[in-house]
């Protein structure tokens, strides 16, 4: 007997209960892949709030080098160059900078772990796919991480900083003077950071939901006009309130969904192969 056939009435057997701990011990080699990583960044602490979280808030941060030399390419002189962040950041809670050591530990452990939750996500449900199903959704464990990985760097490099010198700059009076707090500036780093890599995850979602059919590419062009307004909202949500950080994360959403209507008509079109 086949192994695939072996797997199969395995799979066929199994009961309930049986699902759930399956479920569960995938959950939990995820969750220790993810605890380990937290740990090293932990340890590096250095490395994850000197060098990666706080470097937007410096003026040498790539994004802002890049947006000087691209002014004074187009001969704006300095007007796109950032000279200096005038606030400073602080810590109002005993346990504040500890809790947020761990809190952004965690995250940097999920981030870096990503790849792996995947795969035990595609390690659980491949056993109920069709053999040519299952040897197809290999390649959507590196796709999904392509993609997370792009919205992180995305988030990064273009929106966060945006957020940052919008924020960090916005006064009402010269009278008030902004002294930033510690979670929230990490609040904001992270969630704009993690969110982005989250929603590029949008293709992946969509070509799940289209093979269990709860989504057709009929129903997602018909409803386009429909998501661009949807897309415009999320980003206003994980942006902060300036047109041109809204646009940034519209576009790219965007064309996320016209690819994902692609690969829609994909999977409809494999699915009637597969019946016929």
């Amino acid at each position: 007997m086949s192994k695939k056939r072996i797997e199969s009435e395995r799979s066929d057997e199994m009961s309930f209960l049986d699902h759930l701990e399956e479920l569960r011990w995938h959950i939990v080699r995820a969750s220790i892949a993810i605890m380990i990583l937290a740990v090293v960044a932990f340890i590096a602490k250095h490395v994850v709030f000197d060098l990666i979280l706080f470097a937007p808030k410096s003026p040498d941060f790539a994004t802002y080098r890049f947006f000087c030399w691209m002014g004074n390419s187009l001969g704006l002189d300095d007007s796109l160059c950032l000279e200096e962040m005038p606030f400073v950041l602080q810590n109002i809670s005993l346990s504040g900078q500890f809790a947020t050591h761990i809190w952004v530990s965690l995250i940097a452990g999920f981030i870096g772990g990503f790849p792996y939750v995947v795969y035990e996500i595609w390690r659980f449900i491949a056993p109920g796919l069709h053999p040519s199903e299952r040897k197809s959704s290999r390649r959507i464990l590196g796709w999904s991480s392509v993609l997370f990985f792009s919205g992180v760097l995305f988030g990064y490099y273009l929106i966060t900083p945006l957020s940052i010198q919008f924020l960090g700059n916005y006064t009402i009076s010269d009278q008030v003077l902004n002294e930033i707090n510690l979670q929230s500036f990490i609040s904001t780093v992270t969630t704009v950071t993690l969110v982005n890599g989250l929603v590029f995850e949008l293709p992946i979602i969509i070509y799940f939901l289209a093979r269990v059919g709860l989504v057709t590419p009929e129903w997602m062009t018909t409803y386009r006009k429909h998501a661009f307004v949807v897309i415009l909202i999320l980003s206003a949500i994980i942006t902060p309130p300036d047109v041109s950080s809204q646009l940034l994360v519209t576009l790219p959403l965007f064309g996320l969904y016209q690819i994902s209507i692609r690969i829609a008509r994909r999977v409809v079109k494999q699915s009637q192969n597969l019946k016929a």
